[in-house]
């Protein structure tokens, strides 16, 4: 069986992937997501998560790259990962008693065939409006400053969304069931 390498130093990419069964090695591409490229959120994304496949890609001759890239979308603006917790939680304010999008692009190659594929899963979610005292607290844990859209619905911010429309694991950071079945169409057995 061919090596499947996981180009993410992500742990929640890392643990659904263990949860499907997947025998994978963990390599971080170490690319730098550039989030300013002028493209639709989801084409960023895509390309973001190919970006990712690709730089570690050239370095095997015989393996299943995986990689993905997630943003936060609210109102038209692409949000990453907050670079400061003032920005975290400028960030959940805004998305306090609103809706946003999570967008998650996947690429998958193939480096002994070229072949590769590339998808992206958007989710929609609804927030319950958050005090500020919920904010402040969540914000000093400093798990916003590791997510896009400066929270993990897996984490501590479990209990801000209200509703959500589309694949709960998109919004931890890697659509599974979509993952899968692009891999069994590589020949993974799962």
């Amino acid at each position: 069986m061919r090596k499947i390498i996981l180009a993410s130093a992500s742990p929640w990419r890392k643990e659904l992937l263990k949860r499907a069964g997947v025998s994978f090695v963990v390599e971080v591409s170490g690319h730098d997501e550039d989030m300013s490229k002028k493209f639709p959120p989801m084409t960023l994304a895509k390309n973001l998560a190919l970006e990712k496949a690709r730089t570690v890609a050239v370095r095997h001759s015989n393996a299943l790259i995986v990689a993905a890239d997630t943003l936060a979308v609210f109102r038209g603006r692409v949000i990453g990962k907050p670079a400061s917790l003032s920005e975290a939680k400028r960030i959940l304010g805004q998305l306090s008693g609103n809706r946003h999008s999570l967008i998650t692009g996947f690429a998958i190659v193939d480096t002994s065939t070229g072949k590769t594929v590339v998808r992206a899963m958007e989710t929609k979610v609804w927030f319950r409006k958050l005090s500020r005292q919920e904010i402040d607290r969540y914000v000093k844990t400093r798990e916003p400053l590791t997510v896009a859209g400066g929270y993990a619905i897996q984490g501590g911010g479990s209990s801000f969304a209200n509703r959500i429309d589309g694949d709960f694991y998109n919004i931890v950071g890697l659509p599974l069931a979509a993952v899968v079945e692009e891999l069994r169409k590589f020949g993974v057995k799962l």
